[in-house]
């Protein structure tokens, strides 16, 4: 593995999009549909892919199940085999969970996997101490490099102030965050954070899917020290691009050009923010708290033919009341987000062997 070659990837930023997973009408692992969902997002242009996160079912985990080693294993075979036909890696992102003793073993296995980062979830220490979460994320990040995530409360995350933020950049092996609270407060608090901790290798990856484009087109500027520090958002670890995949990875390359250039964000950029916020508000089902935020992606990919229903692991999460009509609404309101023809024009393909 080239680790400053992955590092510059990292903090240029890309395209990350979480991977969901497939399963049969009985709620077993589909190998097949897992695999071409892999190479869907590989085929769109993305730069890495994040595996056994939420977007995956945390359930995965659950003894009986037992499917948190298998998909992870399943996702590095197929960037494998297209990291053989790149020039730059995909990046190998794969979710940590649970207390200190479970969290490590994770991460032990997502290393062995050929995975370069944990995106540590603090889920299971809702009631711990400061003192304790960051002894918890040294614990992962002497066996992985550390991307820290800030889960929003109403999916399973907890409130993590500025505080713990500037005592996380001073753990030496944390490579980037995700900041996924839904909240403009607490986004500030980490980017902040970042900046004043003069960490400038740690990369910043929006999960805010309810603000992803303003969130990649923004300086964030804070005076720190009697001197102003300025710090972007690299790219996205999302959700939401886990569909219209193709088409998310242009607009990532939109907004990065138009952060590039420092001046002026366009009305066109600021419209398509609303149309980007209005498609996520459907498919992570907003109107019912979130009850059908995976199912919402599972239907998309359904309607595009990569999967074959919305089933998840726990039987209970399905779609919320009227999400069905409402991604009729977002399909008619804004065909140019959806990338149907690619899907249909390369599915075969993904589907075979």
């Amino acid at each position: 593995m080239n680790a400053s070659l992955i590092t510059e990837i990292l903090q240029q930023g890309t395209a990350i999009p979480a991977h969901p997973l497939a399963l049969t009408a009985s709620r077993k692992l589909d190998e097949r549909r897992q695999r071409a969902l892999s190479r869907y997002y590989i085929a769109s242009g993305v730069g890495g892919l994040a595996v056994g996160v939420h977007t995956t079912q945390f359930e995965i985990r659950n003894p009986g199940i037992d499917l948190y080693q298998p998909v992870l294993e399943l996702a590095a075979e197929e960037m494998n085999r297209a990291d053989a036909l790149r020039e730059n890696p995909l990046l190998r992102v794969a979710g940590i969970c649970g207390d200190t003793k479970q969290a490590t073993s994770e991460a032990a296995i997502a290393r062995e996997a050929g995975y370069h980062f944990g995106l540590l979830s603090l889920s299971a220490l809702k009631d711990a101490d400061q003192d304790t979460l960051i002894q918890h994320c040294q614990a992962v990040s002497e066996v992985i490099p550390v991307f820290g995530f800030y889960l929003q409360p109403d999916v399973g995350g907890r409130l993590l102030p500025y505080s713990f933020w500037r005592r996380f950049c001073e753990i030496e092996n944390v490579a980037a965050i995700k900041m996924a609270p839904f909240n403009r407060y607490h986004t500030l608090d980490v980017i902040r954070a970042v900046a004043e901790s003069g960490r400038e290798e740690i990369a910043l990856y929006t999960g805010n899917d309810d603000n992803i484009v303003l969130d990649l087109v923004t300086p964030f500027r804070f005076n720190s020290d009697g001197k102003q520090i300025e710090r972007r958002i690299a790219g996205g670890l999302l959700g939401h691009w886990a569909v219209w995949t193709s088409k998310a990875v242009e607009l990532l390359k939109e907004c990065q050009q138009v952060a590039a250039t420092n001046s002026d964000i366009p009305l066109s950029i600021l419209h398509r923010n609303t149309e980007v916020t209005d498609c996520n508000a459907v498919l992570f089902d907003v109107a019912n708290r979130f009850q059908g935020c995976i199912p919402g992606i599972h239907d998309v990919l359904r309607r595009q033919g990569l999967l074959e229903g919305t089933w998840c692991l726990n039987p209970n999460e399905t779609l919320g009341h009227g999400q069905l009509e409402e991604i009729d609404r977002i399909y008619a309101a804004y065909p140019h987000l959806n990338d149907d023809e690619f899907v249909a024009a390369n599915r075969s393909d993904w589907l075979s062997g």
